[in-house]
């Protein structure tokens, strides 16, 4: 006895809908796939290539009730930005916080600022440069 097949044959009527949802899983695969590294690749962009400021801690020298600390930042020329610092105190409080802007033409700035204290700080932190 033999068995007679229950497979239909494709040239009489198309694909199965298996194979057409496979197809169309694909194809969605894909385009999320391109859209999530359109993402990715946006968002590295702004991180890495609008970075235009950055800046070192070179020395500090802590006083009763200031902190001068030597800052050496580097940018583009023609870019505008601040730099956040802080002092603490030997207990880890935080005695001091200032914005300092840079602008002008020039590529590296050495400048010694003031942050002003409101107990003697121990500690001079850059906490970071932003641009604008």
């Amino acid at each position: 006895m033999s068995t007679a097949s229950t497979r239909r044959p494709e040239s009489r009527y198309g694909r199965s809908s298996d194979e057409r949802a496979d197809r169309t899983l694909k194809v969605v695969g894909a385009a999320l796939g391109a859209v999530l590294l359109a993402v990715i690749g946006y968002f590295g962009y702004h991180y890495v290539g609008q970075n235009k400021i950055s800046a070192e801690v070179i020395e500090f020298d802590a006083g009763k009730n200031a902190v001068k600390v030597h800052l050496e930042v580097r940018k583009d020329a023609g870019a505008s930005g601040y730099c956040t610092l802080r002092s603490q105190a030997e207990s880890g409080a935080e005695v001091g916080r200032a914005d300092f802007r840079f602008d002008g033409d020039a590529t590296r700035i050495d400048k010694v600022v003031t942050l002003r204290t409101t107990s003697p700080g121990t500690t001079a932190e850059l906490l970071g440069c932003h641009a604008g």
